[in-house]
C-alpha cells in the first residue's frame, strides 16, 4: 500500500463585488509538501461570471489567474513571490485578501497521489 501524504487546498473564488460578499468558485490551489507539489487549476464560465456581475473584466481575471500558475511554477516569472520557498508561496497564495479573486479557508486532508486529488477536487469543488 502506498503512504498517504498530508495536503492542504485553498478554493480559489471570484467575488465580483466585495460589499456582497456573493462569489463563484473558479480554481483551487493544491500543496503537498512531501510531494514537492504545489499547482493551481482553474476554468472561468464567462457565461455564469457575466450573469453574477455584467461588468466583469474577464481578460484581467485570466491574467490574474495565470499569475497564481506563474507563482506555483516558482520559476522568474513569477517575480519576487515565485522565487521563495514552496511554502512561502502557498502562504502567499492562499493569504486572505479582499480583492476580486480570494480564497477560502485552508483544508486538509491525506493523498496518495497530488496531481489526482488536485484534479478531483477542482471536479468537485469548481466544475460542478
Amino acid at each position: 500500500m502506498q503512504e498517504k501524504h498530508l495536503f492542504e487546498y485553498a478554493v480559489i473564488r471570484v467575488v465580483p463585488r466585495v460589499e456582497r460578499e456573493e462569489f463563484m468558485n473558479v480554481g483551487v490551489i493544491l500543496y503537498c509538501p512531501k510531494q514537492g507539489f504545489l499547482q493551481t487549476k482553474f476554468m472561468l464560465d464567462e457565461s455564469r461570471l457575466s450573469a453574477l456581475y455584467s461588468k466583469i473584466n474577464i481578460g484581467e481575471l485570466y491574467e490574474r489567474l495565470r499569475a497564481f500558475e506563474k507563482v506555483c511554477a516558482g520559476k522568474k516569472e513569477g517575480g519576487v513571490i515565485g522565487q521563495l520557498p514552496i511554502a512561502s508561496r502557498f502562504r502567499w497564495l492562499a493569504a486572505n485578501r479582499s480583492t476580486i479573486l480570494q480564497t477560502s479557508p485552508l483544508h486538509t486532508g491525506f493523498c496518495q497521489d497530488a496531481n489526482e486529488t488536485l484534479s478531483r477536487l477542482f471536479t468537485q469543488l469548481v466544475e460542478k
